[in-house]
């Protein structure tokens, strides 16, 4: 161990997550919380999935894409939150190199599939409410699966530079990541070469991927905006902004932190390392907690079938 820690070398066979540096005495208190937050992402999520699917009524293009977040909520959680607390509980520090590559690129990957699919969502919103009639046209099952797999491929050729340029740096004097999973910027900034490449594809993909994602949401939310003001009673307004309003909330909960959690890195280095880890955990399990309640809250046909599902096991 004391090797690797100070002589210079290009891929080691591990490196070894610090977890929260300075909150060390905390561990078992913080685990709570994320825990319990999993704990619910899971349990919330396959319960919107297995809804959406027993329910015949649900099977429409809005609903296979929420089942799609929900897979990739899943995922995204999970490639994080067990080694956390292991590292939290059992003092389990140790990655093996390609494990934690493998980690970086599902995080890249799954947070742009994210991305990419409340996109679709957008589109289904701007189309149901702007050209209802085509609605059913346009959004096939087929059409949907489509989208799904563009999104799959798109997210995947952008997450594949991230490992690829961080299996390529040569490392010196430490494989010790200030972090409690393998993010790329943590990862990177115990290279001894230039990364700027590296940088910039961070930057580039921020930008000019999710950047874009966000650009094509506002102009699909104001153009559903107009066409809910052009409705003729304040009942439809009501109700028609209602099937959108349970979409604005993901939307905020995954962009806001992500632009700030990308920017606050490079750019904030007076901000405490322990607050920008912190944050960074609770980053990647928020959303896959609050989807499931939104939308089981603000869907009426998910709570509905919610209330029926409580109401048979009470009776």
């Amino acid at each position: 161990m004391s090797d690797s820690n100070t002589t210079t070398f290009t891929n080691p066979s591990i490196f070894i997550l610090m977890g929260n540096p300075g909150l060390e005495t905390s561990y078992i208190w913080i685990s709570i919380p994320f825990c319990t937050m999993y704990i619910i992402a899971v349990l919330g999520n396959f319960t919107i999935m297995f809804i959406v699917k027993t329910e015949q009524s649900l099977h429409e293009p809005m609903y296979y894409f929420l089942c799609m977040l929900e897979i990739i909520d899943l995922i995204l959680s999970t490639s994080t939150l067990p080694k956390t607390l292991s590292i939290f509980w059992f003092n389990s520090r140790e990655i093996d190199f390609n494990a934690c590559l493998t980690q970086m690129f599902f995080i890249h990957c799954f947070s742009s599939m994210e991305s990419g699919i409340l996109v679709a969502m957008a589109l289904d919103r701007y189309v149901a409410i702007c050209d209802p009639l085509k609605h059913s046209t346009i959004l096939t099952n087929r059409m949907v699966a489509k989208i799904g797999l563009a999104v799959g491929l798109h997210s995947s050729i952008l997450a594949l530079p991230y490992p690829f340029l961080t299996r390529h740096w040569s490392y010196c004097k430490t494989n010790i990541i200030p972090h409690s999973y393998c993010a790329h910027i943590a990862v990177v900034k115990l290279a001894c070469t230039d990364t700027q490449l590296s940088s910039y594809y961070s930057l580039f993909v921020l930008f000019s991927v999710n950047g874009v994602d966000v650009i094509f949401i506002i102009v699909s939310y104001t153009q559903i905006l107009r066409a809910i003001f052009r409705l003729p009673t304040k009942e439809d307004r009501l109700k028609t902004f209602g099937t959108c309003g349970s979409h604005l909330c993901p939307i905020s909960a995954l962009y806001i932190p992500d632009f700030f959690s990308a920017l606050t890195h490079r750019y904030g280095h007076n901000v405490p390392l322990h607050f920008l880890i912190l944050f960074a955990n609770v980053y990647l399990l928020m959303p896959p907690m609050l989807h499931p309640i939104i939308y089981g809250m603000r869907t009426k046909q998910i709570r509905d079938r919610l209330l029926q599902l409580f109401t048979r096991k009470e009776s």
